[in-house]
Order: structure tokens, then sequence, then C-alpha cells
């Protein structure tokens, strides 16, 4: 990837991390010098999704044979990459300087820098080739957004569960009070079989339907690409090969049917940013889930959710081409390694803290063996959680040029205890101290402790409407 001249040091550093770059700071770089230099021209991008749906940004780049021409490459790749997470694509449209096309084209084709990107939208989210569309731009289809309501049905007795990869979580909800909820560990990206992961699902929802006198409705959450129910890929099922994916396929459908109820799961982002919204009784919520990975909703301030993917476990907030890079994706400074159990894993060894590496050590007690040094307050342990409080704070500000946020609510394994209220404080004093316009629009909330660990299961229980 070219060098970008245009990344910026932050005024506020991660104790843990010197090199980081954060993506709000050289991207506003970029557009002060693209304007000052009087050389700039339109880029208008657009996205369209399986549906026919398209999303559209705006943005100003230098003209082609320009000096400054050369750093539009690593600008547009870090912002096409963000997009194409956010909103999901399968053909994307780059109205504007053909170089730019042209390089984008070949960072997409097959080989290239993002092939599995490419790939990843293309084949496994649409089942379409996936494309770059060089073109004027005056030439990018207008927008087609689609908006839908989700879950908020309280009535009867419903089961909500949350598949995440250390831990599976249930509770039992009767008329939106939930009268039972657990949590256990599994280890669901590590199976091969299938019928592993049908038999721990179908164990959370017996023991939920246990505590009822019957079930009504079933709605669950998981990281992944879900359409109509099925898992079109998913991180927790990336030990099942392809010949056998058609069991975790199809897996939800059948246990609907097998139960006789209406059964419902989504992406866990958006039933995180539906907790919110139920809890704060508020729209325009970002969830933020920080557990074995980084999963994010949004329910937009007329209280919908968009058709887009919010996948920004993919999506670069450090700029800096020497950070971290995602052992799936194989792309640096992308939201998993900075909003996860990864980044601690991470952080861990510069905080002078070695993880237990023995067989049958699982990741969620790697995570919990680190959190006990935070609470016993070791100095190295708590710069982690100090991090991810600036980590937080600068990629919600570079979030905030991507949605219209009121509202943050944080939660997941990574913020039980007291990382939760360091990773809070840290951002809301960043927030404050560098983007005041942000700080007096966006509020950033943690859920009780309880709320934490298991609220997105109890809102997953309302995502199925009863049969009347």
């Amino acid at each position: 990837m070219s060098s970008f001249p245009y990344l910026v040091e932050p005024t506020t550093v991660p104790p843990l991390d010197p090199g980081y770059r954060p993506a709000i700071l050289a991207n506003r770089a970029f557009a002060k010098a693209v304007a000052e230099s009087g050389n700039g021209v339109p880029l208008v991008l657009g996205l369209e999704r399986g549906d026919g749906s398209v999303s559209r940004f705006e943005s100003q780049v230098f003209a082609e044979g320009t000096p400054e021409a050369e750093a539009n490459f690593f600008y547009t790749e870090r912002l096409v990459k963000f997009l194409l997470w956010q909103r999901g694509a399968y053909k994307i449209y780059v109205g504007g300087p053909a170089s730019i096309g042209a390089h984008l084209s070949d960072a997409y084709k097959e080989g290239g820098l993002r092939a599995f990107d490419a790939d990843f939208m293309g084949d496994s989210v649409y089942a379409k080739t996936f494309e770059i569309v060089s073109c004027a731009a005056d030439e990018v289809p207008a927008a087609r957004e689609t908006t839908a309501p989700l879950g908020r049905h309280l009535d009867g007795c419903r089961i909500g569960f949350d598949l995440g990869a250390s831990d599976r979580k249930v509770s039992a909800v009767v008329d939106g009070e939930a009268v039972y909820s657990e949590e256990v560990v599994w280890e669901p990206r590590k199976n091969t079989d299938p019928q592993y992961h049908v038999n721990e699902v179908k164990a959370a929802l017996e023991t939920a339907a246990s505590k009822m006198p019957r079930v009504d409705a079933i709605g669950g959450s998981s990281a992944g690409v879900y359409v109509n129910n099925k898992p079109m890929i998913a991180s927790l099922f990336r030990g099942i090969s392809q010949d056998d994916y058609h069991v975790v396929r199809e897996m939800f459908i059948n246990i609907g049917k097998e139960m006789g109820v209406p059964l419902d799961i989504v992406n866990d982002g958006d039933v995180t940013a539906l907790a919110g919204a139920m809890s704060l009784e508020e729209d325009g919520v970002l969830g933020v889930a920080m557990g074995s990975s980084e999963a994010v909703g949004y329910v937009n301030p007329d209280g919908n959710i968009t058709g887009w993917l919010n996948e920004l476990a993919f999506a670069p907030v450090d700029y800096n081409t020497d950070a971290a890079c995602c052992e799936w994706s194989k792309d640096f400074g992308v939201g998993a390694l900075y909003f996860s159990q990864q980044c601690v894993f991470h952080l861990s060894s510069r905080a002078g803290i070695e993880l237990p590496e023995c067989d049958g050590v699982t990741d969620a007690a790697r995570l919990k063996h680190v959190q006990g040094y935070l609470e016993d307050g070791h100095e190295g342990v708590t710069d982690i959680w100090r991090s991810m409080g600036i980590y937080l704070g600068y990629s919600l500000a570079h979030y905030a040029d991507f949605y219209d946020i009121n509202h943050v609510l944080i939660l997941g394994r990574c913020t039980s205890g007291t990382g939760g209220d360091i990773i809070l404080n840290g951002a809301m004093e960043l927030l404050g101290r560098e983007f005041p316009e942000l700080a007096d629009k966006i509020k950033v909330q943690l859920p009780d402790e309880k709320s934490r660990r298991v609220g997105q299961s109890i809102a997953a229980a309302s995502l199925p409407q009863l049969n009347k």
C-alpha cells in the first residue's frame, strides 16, 4: 500500500500503543489539504446491495495529474473498505478520477490486496460477482436506502439467545421481564462438527424453556451476516466445511419448525443497538459489543434498522500500516483488534502479562485471567483498558462521519467489572477535550452489569412477532 503523508499523531496517545494513528485525524488532515490546494475534485461512491438498495458517500480528492494525487489511493482504499463493511455492497460505483477506479479495481480483483473482501461480499453475502465500476461522478446512481422496524415485541413467553465466540447466553422472558438468564462457555470456532453447534443451541433453548410454562417465540443474535434466518457467513462457523455448512445454514429454521414457534435470528450488532434503544427509550443508537470480536448495530433516529451490514470489526480505525493485522482478513488496523478480547490479548505482552496457553484454556478464561489483574489494580493491565478508551473516543468521532448518532451503548465481556468504566470515562473525556461538538450531541453509556453480559439475549427475545 502506498505511503500516506497525512497520518497524524494523536494529542492523546494510548499508553500501550504509541504508533496509533486515528482514522478520523488522517481523514480530516487529507480533507483540509485538498480544500487548501485548490485542486479538489468530487469523489462520489455508490454501494449497491443485493436487493437493489444503494448507499452514496460524497467526498473530495486531489485532481488527477497534480503532485498530491498519489495520496488519493490510500485515502480512497481505506474509505471504501470502511463503507463496504458498514453499508455492504457487491457493486461499488467509483465516480471520480479514473486512476482511483483503476486502483480500486486492482485491489479488489482475484489475488489483489482486498480479494478477501471481494470474495466475502460477492460470493458469501450477496451471491453475486463483486464489481468495481469506474465512472464520472454524475453517473453514480441515486441513493435508494431501505429501513425497517426491529423487535420490541414483549408479549408472551419468549426465549432470547446470543451466540458469542466464547460463550452462549440465553434468557427466558415473560411479558418483557427476564425470569432466567445463563451464560455457558463454549468454543464454536474450534469445532468442525456441525452437530456440536446444533446440540449446544438446542441445550440453551431447552434450559430456558424449562423456566417458563410455555414457549411462544424465540429470538436470537449472533456474529455474522444473516439473511432470512440463515447464516450466510459467520465467524462462529469457520471450522465447518463447505460440504457440511448446509447443516448450520438451515439450523435455526429447522429448530423453529421443531419447536413449533416463530424464530428470528439477526446480527448481534443490531440486537446490541436494539437493546440500547429499548433500555434508553431513545433512538439514533449505535451499539458496540466488545466481546470475542467487535459487533456493531445501529437504530436510526426514526427507530428503524437499515439494510446496512454494520460489520465494523473489519472496518479500519487505525491508519498506521504497522498496526496489528486481523488473522482472518489479513488487513491492518481494523475494529476487531481495538474493541474486543483480541485487543486485550494483543496488548497483554506490552503490559507485562503472559497469557495462559496450555491446552484446554479457552479465550474466555484468558480474558478473565487478564481481568483479574485489572481488578487488582495492576498498572500495566489498567493501561490496556485506558488504551481501549482512547481508541473508542477517536473511533466514535470517526463513526460519526458515517452515522447519525445520539447515543452509544457499549457492552460485552470486555466491559465487565471496572474495565467498562475505564473505557467509558476515557472515551467521554477524549470526546469532550478533542471533539466538543460531538460530546454535546453523543451520550456514551454502559448498561448495568447484568445487562452488559446478557442484555443482548433479552433484547433478542423481542424479535419475533407472535402468530395471531
